[in-house]
């Protein structure tokens, strides 16, 4: 059992338990909730909830047992494509419901986890569950993702993504159609404050900025091309939401599920569609691009048919 005890800082009046702890203690939001449903949190003698709010000043204690490393469990994903393969690097075309790597709570095929059932050698920089690992797409986005193979690979692809220089697009159907047409978006996104699993445009969140153009426009919805100067979890989504055009079929964000069901949505129409570096072996700037996968082709066919 490990233990903590500090004074809670004036710069956390009025936080929640949870997000003070993520703070203080370097927890994820999911991992501070459990501690404080367990009753390892004790505000000046009194046990809290991670809804609970801190008071600068007062005495917080705080109890967990370690966590387990979380291990990759090799698990074959049959329609996960590789677009390229060499010493360095795979980029793979990833489905719809797969994570990129092994999480608290999820249960389901990762891409780490595909690679490996399929015999791939990947670097082993990184934390034992996401070796090799250097950006992420939500489990519900499909496409593109670079995966480093060797060690120099993956130092490089770090400083590249980091440094803002890969060249990331996606393609998204939203609702309804953006005023303009084309534009940026900058809005600051962070954890939201009232729901543990989701993000949105806050005060106090991180830089994120989003560049889009409207390729074609539909009655009800607009088929976007997104250039992401930045990479913050669930970006596009949020970033799409708070303009009041979210996701077609992403319900989490707010998405009409008229619209989804009439499009035969049952996850967010957004995919990784084309990605660009310089390549870490060769030097050269290397582009690779995905096709949209049965579901998202499906759907636009649909609009188009209106």
């Amino acid at each position: 059992m490990e233990h903590r005890a500090l004074p809670v800082p004036d710069g956390l009046e009025g936080s929640r338990v949870d997000a003070g702890l993520a703070k203080l203690l370097g927890f994820s939001r999911t991992q501070a909730a459990e501690v404080a449903a367990s009753g390892g949190v004790v505000l000046d003698g009194k046990v809290v909830d991670k809804s609970d709010r801190l008071r600068a000043g007062a005495w917080l204690e705080v109890s967990w047992a370690p966590a387990r490393p979380l291990e990759v469990e090799p698990v074959a994903v049959p329609d996960l494509g590789i677009v390229h393969d060499d010493d360095d690097l795979v980029v793979v075309d990833k489905p719809a419901g797969v994570a990129a790597h092994p999480s608290i709570g999820w249960e389901r095929p990762t891409v780490v986890g595909a690679l490996a059932a399929a015999g791939f050698r990947i670097s082993t920089s990184g934390a034992p569950e996401r070796q090799g690992v250097v950006h992420r797409l939500d489990a519900g986005t499909s496409g593109l993702m670079v995966v480093a193979k060797s060690e120099r690979a993956y130092t490089a692809l770090k400083r590249a993504f980091h440094d803002r220089e890969v060249e990331k697009i996606y393609h998204t159907v939203v609702q309804g159609h953006p005023d303009p047409l084309s534009g940026t978006i900058d809005a600051p996104v962070g954890r939201h404050p009232r729901s543990e699993w989701k993000f949105a445009v806050t005060a106090d969140g991180k830089h994120a900025v989003t560049h889009y153009e409207t390729i074609e426009a539909f009655p009800y919805a607009s088929l976007l091309e997104i250039h992401l100067e930045t990479g913050r979890t669930h970006q596009i989504r949020v970033h799409m939401a708070a303009q009041r055009h979210p996701c077609a079929g992403d319900a989490m964000y707010g998405a009409d599920p008229t619209l989804s069901a009439r499009l035969g949505l049952t996850r967010q129409w957004l995919h990784a569609r084309e990605l660009g570096f310089v390549h870490p072996g060769t030097g050269d700037w290397s582009v690779y691009t995905s096709d949209y996968p049965a579901d998202l082709q499906h759907a636009l066919d649909l609009l188009r048919g209106d």
